[in-house]
């Protein structure tokens, strides 16, 4: 499959090299995204070694790196630091740190000086509003908005999605982001919604071979996994 396969452009989600390649060769991937969460999943103790490594390998498609530090000024300046790496780097900021204090300002003032941010951890629209007034039109901006995790919660994300988009069609440069996927579906509820943006990591963005299998025979091949699991650990029952 191709980008032009997809209406939504599709950022593989994750932080080791070796997978980041293979889905920046398979040539359906728009751009990539990471996170400390991620980082830690994936062993990187030196997060500027890892950065640099990632920005040298893949320098033609968007990268998103986060800051890590709670209070706005050392974020700020990490913020600088992360987005000189290169022309394709958006600096990860959390709407808000840990105290719950909106980052808002910060956001504003990157924004105005033409740092391409993408602004993490977005759960409510009263949240996606205050991004999208703090940002300078016509500088990039991904608005990610943690879909999965509003989901998780019982609340169904696809209203809160569809504003999202309809908020940051106000603003260019603004770009709709569906964050935390859980299932391959959720690609194709991310176009359905007119999200500019969705984050998928690597073991889901496996699964696109699975794009238009019958499902009969995606049934016997099923079965064919169970007999043959339980034929490998030699089960009886009898």
């Amino acid at each position: 499959m191709t980008k032009d396969d997809f209406k939504v452009k599709i950022f593989a989600d994750g932080a080791d090299i070796q997978g980041m390649l293979e889905m920046y060769h398979a040539g359906f991937v728009s751009g990539f995204t990471t996170n400390p969460s991620l980082m830690k999943k994936a062993g990187v103790t030196d997060y500027e070694k890892f950065a640099k490594e990632a920005v040298k390998a893949i320098p033609d498609l968007p990268l998103s790196f986060e800051v890590f530090s709670d209070d706005f000024q050392s974020m700020e300046k990490e913020a600088r630091k992360i987005g000189g790496w290169a022309g394709n780097v958006y600096t990860k900021i959390p709407i808000t740190n840990t105290k719950g204090e909106s980052s808002a300002s910060l956001i504003k003032k990157l924004s105005a000086e033409g740092f391409k941010l993408n602004i993490t951890a977005i759960l409510t629209l009263t949240q996606v509003e205050q991004v999208i007034k703090s940002l300078t039109p016509g500088v990039g901006a991904y608005i990610s908005v943690f879909a999965g995790r509003i989901a998780d919660t019982g609340i169904d994300p696809i209203p809160v999605m569809k504003e999202t988009v309809t908020m940051c069609q106000a603003v260019a440069g603004a770009e709709s982001l569906w964050a935390s996927t859980r299932e391959l579906l959720n690609v194709f509820q991310a176009q359905a919604c007119g999200v500019d943006i969705i984050t998928v990591t690597n073991d889901i963005l496996k699964k696109v071979s699975n794009i238009g299998k019958d499902l009969t025979r995606l049934s016997l091949e099923t079965v064919q996994m169970f007999y043959n699991d339980a034929k490998s650990l030699g089960y009886k029952i009898i």
